[in-house]
């Protein structure tokens, strides 16, 4: 039942959003309709260990945005990642030394991949908020990887950070930022796997974050 209410109060905040678009939408003119954005995150990946190792989340992600206004962002979200270890493990769990122990890995891994939505609001300035919706298949693999079975997660996310313009017509963005997660109706995990989920959260709490992005 917390599940549920979780999912309907995030579609009530879209359809809501959606309804002040159209209330506010009075064609308040930007400067760039369309803008592309990535977190900064996936390229050390790239270089500070190999493709495959054990710990390496071989994260990809990508968003693409339309700016409906000066306040009202809304887009699409690619993302994919795979887990070594229950995501539910937060900072003051001991998530580092657990990292590096490898206590609490599950035997083998666990790709998410998902297209989702999401909806910026531009709160003061360069300031802003997030929420991000992301449906997600799982593909379960051993340490062998060989596959175990596939299952389904929503995975949705909250962020607050402060968006920066810079280069020739604001072309370029950062936006370092913190985000929250959380993930409800995740199915058809195996035993071996849901045996180490339990024993942690279905959030997260928290992260850091930097992304760069170009606006078109």
């Amino acid at each position: 039942m917390k599940n549920l209410l979780i999912f309907i109060l995030t579609l009530v905040t879209f359809s809501a959003i959606g309804q002040r678009n159209q209330q506010t939408g009075k064609g308040s003119d930007v400067t760039h309709k369309y803008r592309a954005s990535f977190p900064v995150i996936i390229l050390p990946q790239l270089f500070e260990k190999a493709w495959d190792d054990r710990t390496h989340t071989q994260h990809i992600e990508f968003h693409v945005k339309r700016n409906l206004d000066n306040k009202n962002i809304i887009g699409v979200k690619f993302a994919t990642w795979r887990l070594f270890q229950p995501m539910g493990i937060l900072w003051w769990d001991g998530l580092l030394d657990k990292v590096d122990s490898g206590s609490e890995f599950y035997p083998g891994h666990v790709r998410e991949t998902g297209l989702g939505i999401s909806y910026q609001r531009m709160l003061w300035k360069g300031l802003f908020a997030t929420v991000e919706v992301l449906p997600q298949y799982k593909t379960y693999l051993d340490e062998n990887k060989s596959k175990l079975g596939n299952g389904f997660k929503l995975y949705t996310s909250y962020h607050l950070g402060y968006h920066l313009s810079f280069g020739k017509n604001k072309r370029f963005f950062i936006e370092p930022q913190v985000h929250c997660q959380t993930w409800v109706f995740d199915t058809n995990t195996p035993d071996e796997f849901k045996v180490m989920d339990d024993k942690w959260r279905n959030y997260f709490l928290f992260e850091p974050n930097f992304y760069f992005g170009v606006n078109f």
